[in-house]
C-alpha cells in the first residue's frame, strides 16, 4: 500500500509555516498544476494532492491532528464538527474544483470572458444539520467552507504594489464592444464582451501575482451561524457578505445556510407539537397514575397525568411543553401516547388477588341478567318455558297409575235384616 505523502512537502513549506505562507504556496502550485493550464499528463492527480494538502493545513483542527497524530481526523479517525465540502450547494457537486474553474477561467462552456463579465460575487449555499434539542433551544454553529475570498496580498483590488487600475481603452469602460460587418444585406452590428477587460470596463497595468488581478483567491474560511429557537427543517439563514467575493473589490454574495433537523429517538415533531410514547403498567392504567418524562429542553421534567381506565394508544396533551414557537415566548404541546404494558413480575399472592377480582366480576355477570331477559321470564316468554311448551304439545300426556290402588269393587257387609 502506497504511503501518504507529507502535506508540508507537497506544498513545499516548513512545518512551522503560518497560514499566509501556506496559502501563497498553495496558490502558486495550483496555478501551475491546474488541469486547465498544465500540459502534464499527471496534472490532475498532482492538483488533487495539492488541494488535499491545503484543505488539511488551512484548517486549524485538521492541521493540529495531522501534526500530532499524522492523520487529520485524529487518533481514532473521528472527524471534526465542521461541515464537509460535499455539502456545499446542497450536495449539487459544487466544490473546490468549481471555485478554481472560476479563478482560472476554464472548464465551462461559454469561455472565460462570459464568466469574467460578472464582477459581483455569487451567493453560496450550504447545509447545516442540527439536533431537535438544538433546534428547540437555539444554537450557534461554526461552519468551515471554501469560497473565493478577497486576496490578502492586494486587499481585494487585484493591483500589485506600484500598479494602477484604469479604464479600458478598447471599450471605454462599457465592457462591451460593437463590431460592424458588411454583408450582402448591408451592414450588421454585433455586440460582444470586450476581449481586453473581459467585460469589467477596467484593466490593471500591474496585476497582483497572488490573485492574477482578480482581487480574490480560493480560501477555506469559517463563519458562525446563529440558529434561532424553534427553527424548522428547510428554513434558511442568510449571512451577508460571506458568499463569493466580487472581482477587484466588487460586492460579495451571501452565504445561505439551509437548516435540516435530524430525527430524534424520543420525539416526533409535528408543527410545534412533540409526540412521545409513555409506558404505563396495566394496573396503573386501571387506577390512574402520574408519569414523569424528560422534556425537550435541557433539564426539563414533564409530568403526564394518566387518567383511571386509560386505554392503549390514548393521547394525553400537556400544554406548553412542546417546541418553542419561533420569535414568540409560547410553546407547542407535548402529546404523550400511552402504551399499556401487562406486568410479568407479580407474585403468587398478587395473582390470587387479581384472580379473585376476575372471578367475582365473572360471577356478577352471570347473576346479572339483562332487563330484556327478566321481562321475558315474567311474561312467560323465557327460552326455557318455550322449550317446555313445545315438548308438551308434541305428545298426549296422561297421569301415571297408582300401583297401590285396587280398582275392583268389594261387596259391603250387611247386618241381619239389612238389605243387599
Amino acid at each position: 500500500m502506497e504511503s501518504k505523502k507529507d502535506y508540508y512537502e507537497v506544498l513545499g513549506v516548513p512545518r512551522d509555516a503560518d497560514a499566509k505562507t501556506i496559502k501563497r504556496a498553495f496558490l502558486k502550485k495550483a496555478r501551475v498544476l491546474h488541469p486547465d493550464v498544465s500540459d502534464d499528463p499527471n496534472a490532475e492527480e498532482k492538483f488533487k494532492e495539492v488541494n488535499q494538502a491545503y484543505s488539511v493545513l488551512s484548517d486549524e483542527r485538521k492541521r493540529a491532528n495531522y501534526d500530532r497524530y499524522g492523520d487529520e481526523n485524529g487518533p481514532a479517525g473521528f472527524g471534526s464538527d465542521y461541515v464537509d465540502m460535499s455539502d456545499i450547494f446542497n450536495g449539487s457537486g459544487f466544490g473546490i474544483n468549481d471555485i478554481f474553474d472560476s479563478f482560472f477561467g476554464g472548464g465551462a462552456s461559454g469561455g472565460a470572458g462570459a464568466r469574467a463579465a460578472r464582477t459581483r460575487g455569487r451567493d453560496m449555499g450550504i447545509r447545516l444539520t442540527v439536533t431537535l434539542a438544538e433546534a428547540a433551544a437555539g444554537v450557534t454553529k461554526t461552519l468551515a467552507y471554501d469560497r473565493l475570498a478577497p486576496c490578502d496580498d492586494c486587499g481585494g483590488t487585484g493591483v500589485a504594489e506600484g500598479g494602477h487600475e484604469r479604464t479600458c481603452d478598447r471599450c471605454h469602460g462599457t465592457g462591451r464592444v460593437i463590431e460592424v460587418q458588411r454583408t450582402i444585406f448591408g451592414q450588421m452590428q454585433t455586440q460582444t464582451t470586450c476581449p481586453v477587460c473581459h467585460g469589467s470596463g477596467k484593466v490593471v497595468d500591474k496585476p497582483c501575482e497572488t490573485c492574477g488581478g482578480q482581487g480574490r483567491t480560493p480560501s477555506r474560511e469559517t463563519v458562525e451561524v446563529k440558529v434561532p429557537a424553534g427553527v424548522h427543517s428547510g428554513q434558511t439563514i442568510r449571512v451577508a457578505g460571506k458568499g463569493e467575493a466580487g472581482v477587484r473589490g466588487d460586492a460579495s454574495g451571501d452565504l445561505v445556510v439551509s437548516i435540516e433537523i435530524a430525527q430524534d429517538e424520543r420525539f416526533e415533531r409535528q408543527g410545534d407539537d412533540l409526540y412521545t410514547t409513555v409506558r404505563v403498567d396495566a394496573l396503573q392504567a386501571i387506577v390512574g397514575t402520574t408519569v414523569t418524562v424528560d422534556g425537550i429542553m435541557k433539564g426539563e421534567r414533564v409530568k403526564v397525568e394518566v387518567p383511571a381506565g386509560c386505554q392503549y394508544g390514548q393521547q394525553i396533551r400537556v400544554e406548553r411543553r412542546g417546541m418553542p414557537r419561533q420569535g414568540m415566548i409560547s410553546r407547542g404541546s407535548l402529546i404523550a401516547v400511552v402504551q399499556v404494558v401487562v406486568p410479568t413480575d407479580l407474585d403468587k399472592r398478587q395473582l390470587l388477588d387479581i384472580a379473585g377480582i376476575v372471578a367475582e366480576r365473572t360471577l356478577g355477570e352471570k347473576n346479572d341478567s339483562s332487563p330484556a331477559e327478566t321481562r321475558a321470564e315474567e311474561e312467560g316468554d323465557s327460552p326455557a318455558r318455550d322449550e317446555e311448551a313445545e315438548h308438551l304439545a308434541g305428545e298426549r300426556w296422561s297421569a301415571p297409575k297408582n300401583p297401590f290402588k285396587d280398582n275392583r269393587r268389594k261387596p259391603r257387609s250387611r247386618g241381619k235384616g239389612g238389605r243387599r
